[in-house]
C-alpha cells in the first residue's frame, strides 16, 4: 500500500475516538525512547512480488502478533504488510528499521498464512504474490465508515403540523438521511431540522458495512427423492465426522446435485456456531444466477465474492469473512483466497470446469488449491459434477475420494435422446451452417410450444475477416490472433488482448474497398441464419457480449424461464447450471470445434461441454432431444456422446493417459519465456535450457515457439515438463529458476499443471 494507507489509518482513528488507541496503535518514532524494555524482531510479508518477509523492530509494549496488519518502510516508501513471525526480546532488532503503524484490521488467521506459504512453494511464485490475492481490500482493515440517519424518539409534546406528521410517518418506516426523509415526506429540509431540534427525531450513526444476516437454519430444503436423500445423508455424515474428507458428488444433469450439497452446507453451519461454508462456482454469471437458490434455502442471500462486485461490497465481504461473521459465501475461484478463520466445508460446483484455472497473473487451479486448503484446515470438500474431470474420477475410483452418485434425474424427468448428424452425409445448404435435420428438430419443438437451443462456442459474427482481393487477414497488432468480426457493433475484436477497431471500409494492405469477407460462423452469424429459418420466433443470444454483467444474465435467464424466448443461441455460458423447464431441443452446431489443436484434454473437455449442453434439454416432464453436428462421427468422443456412455469414454481416455504418463498418472508443468524481440527470446530460452537440472523420472521438452508466438509484442517460447507422480515438480522448477539470471526485459511464467498450451 502507498503512503495513503498510513494517512487513512490515522485519519480513521481520529474519526473514531471510541476505537482502541492504546499501545496497540502506538507509533515508535526513529530515535524516540522505547515504550518497553524489550525489542521484538518482526518479520513482515508484503503483498508485492517479494520472495520472503522483511525484518523490522518493534517495541515489546506494542504486543504485535503474527497475522496483524502493519505499515512499514521499504526504501523510501511506506507499505502495508502482514506480520509473518515475531521473535520476542531480540536485542539484535535494534539495528533494524521500525514498524511504522499497526492497523486495526482483523489479523490474518494462522491457517491463511500457512496456505499462502504452501501455495507459493507449490506454484513457484513469491509469497508476496499469493498474499496480494488474499489482502485485496485494504479499506477493510479500517473501521467501517458510517452515515447519519434519523429515527423517531417518541417525543409527543411537539406541535404537530401536517408536514411534520408526514415526516414522522416516513421516519417510522425506515431510518434514512435527513435529505432522503425530506424527499420522501415531500417537504423542506427545514421541517426535518425542526423535528431534530425539538427532540422528535434523533440522529444515529449507522455503519455502512453492517454484519450480514445469519443463515436461517430452521428452514428446510426441497423434498428429496430416495436417491437424493441417501446421497445427502452420506455427505452430511462426513461433515458431522469432522476433519478432512473429499467427496465426488457425481450426478447426471438434472439429478439435483445442488439440493444435496445445500443439505451438507446446512449441516456444517448447524454443527458449529462459527463454522463457515464456501461454495465455488466456475463463472460470475453462474454466481449471480445461483443466489436465489441459496436465498430460498437459507432465507438470506449468501455473501458474494468475485471480480465484478463493487468496491463497497468487496470491503464489507472481506471484513466480515476475516472476522468470522460471514458464514455462507458463494463466489468465483478468487473467493478461495479470502481469510476464513473457521472454514468447515468447501463445495466446488461443476468441478470439471476449466474456468477454475486462472491463466493470468498467478496461475493456479482453484479446485486443486481448495483440496490443499481443506487438508490444511481439516475441513470437507464436495466436488460436484455431471461430467467429472478425469483427475477427480480416478481419485474417486481409487478410494482417495468418496464417490457419491446420483444416476438418474429428479422426479419424472429423463435424459434426452442424443443423435449425431454426419455433416458429410447431411451437409447444410451452401452458405449456411445449420443442417436440414437441425432446423427440422428446432421447428418441431416450436410447433409443440416448446423452446430450442442452438449451441455454438464462438462469440461474434465470424472468427476471421479476409480480403478477397489480396488474401490479407485482419490480425491484432503485436499479436498473432485473428480479429473476430462483431456485426452488431461493427467492430473487429481480439478476444485474446481486448484490442478492437471499427471494421475498415477498405483493405489496409491493398486498399481495395468493400473487399472483406467473413470466414466461419460465430453466434451472431448463427442467429442471422436462425432468424431467416424462423422469422416469427423470439430469438436471443446468450454470450458474454450480450450479458456483460450479473443483472443482464439474470434478466435473460428469467425471460427464458418464463417462456419469453423461443430460440436461444448461446456459447458455453449457456451450458452451466441453468434450468429451463420448457427447453426440449438442443442443437450443437460445431461439435468438432474443441477437438482442434494439441490440447491434452481436448477430448475430455469436448465430452464435458457437449454433455452439459445437451443436458439442458428435457429437465422436467417433457422428453428432450439433442442433435450434434460433426464431420467426425467416428471419433470416440462423438460415439460416447451419442451413447451417453461417459464411463466407457473416460476409461479409454484414462488408459491412453496412463500409457503416456500424463495426468492424472503423471504431472505436467510449463515454463513460458517472453521477450520483446525474437533474438532475446531465443537467447533466454537457450540459457534456461542449459541450466535445467538433471532429475530422474522427469522429461524436459523444448524450448519451442508457442502456438501463439507473439502476444502484445512479446515473443514467446515454451518448455514442457512431464514427470512421474512421485517427482516434486515444484522443487525442480524452483531449483532451475534459482540457477538462471536473465535479461531484465525477459519474463518467465511458470504454470504448474497447464490447461492451456497456447
Amino acid at each position: 500500500m502507498l503512503p495513503t494507507a498510513r494517512r487513512r489509518a490515522l485519519d480513521a482513528l481520529k474519526r473514531k475516538p471510541s476505537a482502541p488507541v492504546g499501545p496497540l496503535f502506538a507509533v515508535e518514532e526513529e530515535g524516540a525512547e522505547f515504550l518497553h524494555d524489550t525489542l521484538d524482531k518482526v518479520a513482515v510479508l508484503f503483498p508485492l512480488p517479494l520472495p520472503e518477509p522483511f525484518d523490522y523492530r518493534a517495541s515489546g509494549a506494542l504486543g504485535i502478533q503474527p497475522g496483524m496488519h502493519v505499515i512499514a518502510p521499504i526504501g523510501s516508501r511506506l507499505v502495508r504488510g502482514v506480520v509473518w513471525a515475531v521473535e520476542r526480546d531480540n536485542p539484535g532488532a535494534a539495528n533494524l528499521k521500525a514498524i511504522e503503524e499497526v492497523l486495526p484490521g482483523t489479523p490474518l488467521p494462522e491457517i491463511t498464512r500457512r496456505f499462502v506459504d504452501w501455495a507459493a512453494k507449490y506454484l513457484v511464485r513469491p509469497s508476496g504474490d499469493i498474499l496480494r490475492m488474499v489482502v485485496r481490500s485494504p479499506d477493510a482493515l479500517l473501521p467501517p465508515p458510517t452515515h447519519s440517519v434519523l429515527a423517531p424518539t417518541g417525543e409527543t409534546s411537539i406541535k404537530l403540523t401536517e408536514a411534520r406528521a408526514r415526516v414522522l410517518a416516513e421516519a417510522a418506516k425506515e431510518q434514512v438521511s435527513a435529505a432522503e426523509l425530506a424527499r420522501r415526506a415531500e417537504t423542506s429540509s427545514a421541517v426535518v431540522k425542526g423535528l431534530v431540534d425539538s427532540g422528535a427525531l434523533a440522529r444515529l450513526e449507522i455503519s455502512e458495512d453492517p454484519p450480514f444476516p445469519a443463515p436461517d437454519l430452521t428452514r428446510t430444503g426441497k423434498d428429496l427423492s430416495d436417491i437424493q436423500r441417501a446421497a445427502a445423508e452420506t455427505v452430511c455424515a462426513s461433515v458431522r465426522a469432522g476433519g478432512f474428507h473429499v467427496a465426488l458428488l457425481d450426478g447426471v444433469t438434472g439429478s439435483g446435485k445442488t439440493e444435496v450439497y445445500l443439505e451438507a452446507a446446512a449441516e456444517a453451519l448447524q454443527e458449529e456456531p462459527s463454522a463457515q461454508v464456501l461454495v465455488l462456482l466456475p463463472e460470475i454469471a453462474l454466481t449471480q444466477a445461483a443466489m436465489s437458490r441459496f436465498e430460498a434455502r437459507f432465507g438470506v442471500r449468501p455473501v458474494e465474492w468475485h471480480s465484478a462486485i463493487p468496491h463497497k461490497a468487496r470491503r464489507r465481504a472481506w471484513r466480515e469473512v476475516a472476522a468470522g461473521r460471514a458464514r455462507l459465501i458463494v463466489g468465483a475461484r478468487s473467493a478461495l483466497m479470502l481469510p476464513y478463520p473457521n472454514l468447515k466445508l468447501i463445495v466446488i460446483d461443476e468441478e470439471h470446469d476449466p474456468s477454475y484455472k486462472q491463466e493470468e497473473g498467478v496461475i493456479y487451479q482453484a479446485r486443486d488449491l481448495a483440496v490443499a486448503r481443506a487438508k490444511m484446515g481439516g475441513c470437507m470438500v464436495i466436488l460436484a459434477s455431471a461430467t467429472p474431470s478425469l483427475e477427480t474420477l480416478v481419485n474417486a475410483q481409487s478410494g482417495r475420494y468418496a464417490h457419491v452418485q446420483l444416476p438418474s434425474r429428479h422426479g419424472s424427468a429423463e435424459l434426452p435422446d442424443v443423435e449425431l448428424i454426419d455433416l458429410k452425409l447431411e451437409p447444410p445448404e451452401k452458405g449456411r451452417w445449420l443442417s436440414p435435420a437441425l432446423v427440422r428438430g428446432a421447428g418441431e419443438a416450436l410447433v409443440r410450444g416448446e423452446q430450442a437451443l442452438f449451441y455454438m462456442n464462438r462469440r461474434g459474427y465470424a472468427p476471421l475477416t479476409l480480403c478477397k482481393a489480396c488474401g490479407h487477414r485482419m490480425q491484432s497488432p503485436d499479436s498473432q490472433s485473428w480479429l473476430v468480426e462483431h456485426k452488431y457493433s461493427g467492430r473487429l475484436v481480439c478476444h485474446l488482448t481486448g484490442f478492437s477497431i471499427p471494421k475498415p471500409k477498405a483493405c489496409p494492405e491493398c486498399l481495395t474497398p468493400d473487399s472483406f469477407t467473413s470466414i466461419g460462423p460465430g453466434v451472431e452469424r448463427i442467429e442471422e441464419e436462425v432468424r431467416d429459418c424462423f422469422p416469427e420466433a423470439r430469438i436471443e443470444i446468450f454470450s458474454s457480449d450480450t450479458t456483460p454483467n450479473g443483472e443482464a444474465v439474470r434478466s435473460l435467464v428469467e425471460r427464458m424461464e418464463f417462456g419469453e424466448i423461443d430460440i436461444l443461441i448461446g456459447t458455453q455460458i449457456v451450458a452451466k447450471g441453468h434450468n429451463f423447464p420448457n427447453l426440449t431441443f438442443v442443437g450443437v452446431v460445431d461439435a468438432d470445434l474443441g477437438l482442434k489443436g494439441g490440447d491434452l484434454r481436448a477430448g475430455e473437455r469436448t465430452f464435458q461441454l457437449i454433455s452439459q449442453v445437451t443436458g439442458r434439454a428435457g429437465r422436467h416432464e417433457k422428453k428432450g432431444r439433442a442433435l450434434i453436428q460433426t464431420y467426425a462421427p467416428q471419433e470416440p468422443v462423438m460415439q460416447a456422446l451419442a451413447a451417453q456412455d461417459r464411463d466407457a469414454f473416460l476409461a479409454a481416455e484414462a488408459e491412453e493417459r496412463e500409457a503416456a504418463g500424463m495426468p492424472p498418472y503423471g504431472r505436467l508443468a510449463a515454463v513460458i519465456v517472453s521477450a520483446p524481440s525474437e533474438p532475446l527470446a531465443n537467447e533466454a530460452s537457450k540459457i534456461l535450457g542449459e541450466k535445467a537440472p538433471n532429475a530422474e523420472g522427469l522429461d524436459l521438452w523444448g524450448p519451442a515457439p508457442a502456438p501463439l508466438t507473439i502476444i502484445r509484442g512479446m515473443h514467446r517460447r515454451r518448455f514442457l515438463i512431464r514427470a512421474d507422480r512421485g517427482v516434486d515438480v515444484s522443487a525442480f522448477l524452483a531449483t532451475w529458476m534459482a540457477r538462471v539470471k536473465l535479461h531484465s526485459a525477459v519474463r518467465v511464467q511458470i504454470d504448474v499443471d497447464p490447461y492451456s498450451f497456447l
